[in-house]
């Protein structure tokens, strides 16, 4: 009994209890408020093991000594993560917002100093970071209650007449005829005259089921655009 509770005052118990309270804080993030909407399960997967693996990267880069952590470490490890990019997809900015909230709260629970030596200022601590996490979780609730995120879907179009933006309504018509879908917005991406298509990206009203994020289509942001 005295071996258990003076290794969870050591430093390294301390580390791992900051990382039960890291993981419990993300994965609520995670699983009760990211993936209840976008549907995601490639972005679950990432979300989880970036915050195992940024939190222990980060620690013992810190060193097992608390008091030689640097600042100016710290935020050089939260720039490299924060701007890293994967070169396969190019990441939603939803997607990328939460990625930086899950980063973020990694190195906040990995680099929190304290004096453990006392069982009261561990406790006391864990408060601090607990009162974080609340208030981190309530922005984020408040945000995703507020703005009414609507479900995208990329569409690959027969009819590149349609695009046209007189023809706005008929095509509108013509995709919820087609898909069973409450459109409620349309963008025009490339255009193919050669095979007679359009990949349209179509905003619709309903549940989300699945992923519906086909990676198939490639189009620059900078090619779409509204009718």
């Amino acid at each position: 009994m005295d071996f258990i509770q003076s290794f969870f005052i050591s430093d390294f118990g301390y580390a791992l209890l900051r990382f039960a309270l890291c993981m419990l804080v993300n994965w609520v993030i995670i699983d009760r408020l990211y993936f209840k909407k976008s549907r995601r399960r490639d972005f679950y997967f990432t979300f989880m093991l970036m915050s195992v693996a940024i939190f222990f990267l980060v620690y013992f880069m810190m060193g097992m000594d608390r008091g030689k952590a640097t600042m100016g470490v710290g935020l050089g490890l939260f720039g490299i993560f924060s701007i890293m990019r994967y070169r396969t997809d190019t990441m939603p900015v939803r997607e990328m917002t939460y990625l930086f909230i899950i980063i973020c709260l990694s190195v906040v629970h990995a680099m929190f100093d304290a004096e453990s030596e006392l069982t009261i200022n561990v406790l006391i601590d864990l408060l601090k970071l607990l009162v974080i996490d609340i208030i981190v979780l309530g922005a984020i609730l408040m945000c995703e209650r507020s703005l009414k995120i609507m479900n995208t879907k990329l569409i690959q179009y027969d009819r590149p007449e349609l695009t046209k933006p007189e023809n706005k309504e008929a095509l509108i018509a013509d995709l919820e005829q087609r898909t069973g879908l409450k459109i409620k917005k349309v963008e025009v991406g490339g255009i193919d005259f050669l095979k007679d298509s359009v990949v349209l990206r179509v905003t619709y009203e309903g549940k989300v089921k699945a992923n519906e994020v086909d990676g198939q289509f490639t189009v620059r942001k900078s090619q779409w655009r509204n009718i």
